[in-house]
């Protein structure tokens, strides 16, 4: 084997191998209501799957003969070929909300596990082989190019794939891709079946080579330092995705930047500084705690990006320096891999499982901060280079940090938010419910998903977004001059919109969330005493509304999108040809695009002239009493019916909408979410 043939396959293996991640997570994400924690759980698989295919290397360099090893190995391409191409099948959809991760990770075995887990063995194998034919003592050079080719994969992803290539055409082009890696992967076994001693390797190596193995502290240290890094990366990922969009964008570029520190610490020649990137590290997480413990949720996209991700590059960097330098000899090498591996899988499980079930709020993300700035400095004093006094002071300055990170938790636990009513989190996010002087209020993280006034005879007056000045406030009033009205909404909320239905009418609410339908019995009684009939469909609405006949809704309002992450799956052509399948003769279609960091109006003005509606815009100011709780909003209004916005009670309120951004429609295989945000940040 040349000492330069195993690159190309291992450029081209990992360039695959995150190529993928995005692809597959874009084609099931508007199975699971678009929501946000789909990306950590496809995370959390992708990590389990690299996990066991560094075992499946580790044992086969460690048990078997180079000819054995080459035989298995492939054997299991030629079956991972019988896999392709990568299309998760319908069957999958879910029927329920029930057990999102599970049916998540089992979906995406079934659907390119084999071929991922020969993927990720690729790195470790080669490399092992290499070492052996070369012996070359210092083989993680290959680590570099491996993490430099996944860096091109993700950064190009949203840049050059997704603007550009169907999301389904994405899918077989990576299974082309996929098959001529098995043919170059398999001539490299086909040449690794010859075994041999290792040729002889420069003497100004020797003493490289000659690093004593590496012991139980310093592999639980490797570990340790990878599930930090990893979960750090979920945890960045997941507030981000919450708190602006569940795109591509936001989910490539924090794995990017993770890749990105791989690939400089451990390129040949690499030198960590700990007096300058420790300092960094320790006031980054200081500022994130800070941030994340005062509750500044009205950041820009323009800052709260840069400031969530420059810490998270810092953390990995700082990181991922003390794993290279602890880095065993290559007689260790699977081995090195594998338990790095099985911290990434750690850290992820962290965060996607046992984060959701045992914390009522997002705390993982400030705490393996604090936790890292710690193992750093335990890693640095692992080492001959590391002098007393150096590693004293790291101690110190860490210590302080993690002490600065508590209290910045505690002043959140103790804040009078946390006298909540309710406080609870599942796959969907967290829920709190909280009493105020004058209203019951139910947060989704960050952002108000409505309120009910206290005062018992006011209690069944629309507040927040849906007064009656709103765009579905009108469109609800002209229903109501029929002598029965038949709506339609999608989100539940605290069920705010039920104060509008009268006896006789017909309220349908659709709702991913089976924790918010909880609240909105319990806690809320916008349902209970709206006299209308009403009825809540649990499941995703696109899902639901696609199995169900016509509605014949006089109003259906599209309610995902209030100032945080939006399902796109939502605002698509199809999505829209559904939401008319389903109006009444003259309906009128409501959907509420106020955002703080997106601007949607254009998306849907360009849908509703796809499908053939009229648009018009109603942007309603908040209300001057502030003790009736209204807010300002932003609603489109689509309608077929001629006349209508000129008529009451739409006279003088609406606008037209902006023009479109450009002339391509989004659809289920295209969406350009970049192009509709607003760095700057609004006020909505």
């Amino acid at each position: 084997m040349r000492a330069s043939r195993p690159a190309p396959a291992v450029f081209l293996g990992a360039f695959l191998l995150f190529q993928v991640q995005p692809i597959l997570a874009k084609l099931i994400l508007p199975w699971f209501g678009g929501a946000a924690g789909v990306w950590t759980a496809c995370v959390l698989f992708f990590q389990v799957a690299l996990l066991l295919g560094y075992l499946y290397a580790h044992l086969l360099v460690r048990l078997l003969s180079p000819r054995a090893q080459a035989g298995v190995h492939l054997g299991l391409l030629a079956l991972s070929l019988l896999t392709l191409p990568i299309a998760p099948s319908a069957r999958w959809q879910p029927g329920d909300p029930g057990q999102p991760v599970l049916r998540i990770l089992l979906l995406l075995a079934a659907c390119v596990g084999l071929p991922y887990t020969v993927l990720s063995a690729t790195s470790p194998l080669l490399s092992a082989w290499y070492a052996r034919r070369t012996g070359d003592p210092m083989p993680y050079w290959l680590y570099a190019v491996s993490n430099a080719a996944s860096f091109c994969a993700l950064l190009g992803y949203p840049v050059l794939v997704e603007p550009w290539v169907p999301t389904h055409l994405q899918a077989l082009l990576w299974s082309a891709g996929y098959a001529v890696f098995a043919v170059v992967c398999g001539l490299i076994a086909w040449d690794a079946r010859r075994g041999g001693e290792a040729a002889p390797s420069p003497p100004e190596e020797h003493e490289a080579a000659a690093q004593a193995p590496a012991g139980p502290g310093r592999r639980l240290l490797w570990v340790a330092l990878s599930a930090c890094t990893s979960g750090l990366l979920l945890a960045v990922t997941a507030h981000l995705t919450q708190n602006v969009a569940p795109i591509p964008f936001l989910w490539v570029v924090p794995l990017a930047l993770y890749l990105l520190s791989y690939v400089v610490c451990f390129a040949r020649g690499a030198r960590y500084r700990p007096g300058l990137m420790l300092p960094l590290l320790q006031a980054a997480v200081l500022g994130v705690a800070y941030a994340l413990g005062r509750e500044e949720d009205n950041l820009s996209v323009g800052l709260l990006v840069p400031l969530f991700c420059a810490a998270l590059l810092l953390a990995c960097l700082a990181a991922h320096a003390e794993l290279a330098r602890l880095r065993p000899p290559p007689t260790q090498l699977t081995g090195f891999y594998l338990l790095t591996s099985l911290g990434g899988a750690l850290g992820g499980a962290l965060v996607a499982l046992a984060a959701p079930a045992l914390l009522t709020h997002e705390w993982e993300l400030p705490l393996l901060l604090g936790a890292l700035t710690l193992l750093l400095a335990l890693a640095s004093a692992l080492g001959a280079d590391s002098l007393r006094a150096r590693t004293q002071v790291r101690w110190a300055s860490s210590a302080l940090v993690a002490v600065g990170v508590t209290v910045c938790l505690a002043q959140r636990m103790l804040a009078p938010e946390h006298s909540a009513r309710r406080e609870a989190r599942n796959f969907y996010g967290t829920l709190r419910v909280m009493d105020g002087f004058s209203a019951r209020v139910l947060n989704h993280g960050t952002i108000t998903h409505g309120e009910q006034l206290l005062d018992p005879l006011q209690r069944r007056q629309p507040t927040t977004y849906y007064g009656p000045d709103s765009g579905v406030g009108l469109a609800l009033q002209e229903a109501a001059q029929r002598p029965v009205a038949r709506v339609g909404v999608v989100g539940l909320g605290t069920g705010t919109l039920a104060a509008y239905g009268r006896a006789g009418d017909h309220y349908r609410f659709y709702e991913l969330n089976p924790l918010v339908v909880r609240v909105a019995r319990e806690d809320f009684s916008f349902l209970a005493d709206c006299p209308a009939e009403v009825k809540v469909v649990l499941g995703d609405a696109r899902l639901s509304l696609a199995r169900e006949p016509p509605q014949d809704f006089d109003v259906l309002a599209i309610d995902a999108f209030s100032s945080d992450a939006i399902p796109v799956h939502l605002l698509t052509r199809e999505a829209f040809l559904l939401y008319r399948r389903h109006l009444a003769p003259g309906g009128v279609l409501a959907v509420h695009v106020s955002n703080r960091h997106l601007e949607l109006t254009p998306v849907v003005a360009l849908a509703a002239r796809e499908v053939g509606l009229r648009a018009a815009v109603v942007d309603a100011e908040d209300d001057p009493d502030e003790t009736l709780h209204r807010y300002g909003s932003t609603w489109v209004l689509l309608s077929a019916r001629d006349g209508l916005f000129v008529s009451p009670p739409f006279q003088g309120r609406v606008t037209k909408p902006k023009p479109p951004l450009e002339r391509r429609a989004w659809t289920d295989d295209y969406s350009n979410l970049l192009q509709v945000v607003q760095w700057g940040g609004r006020d909505k």
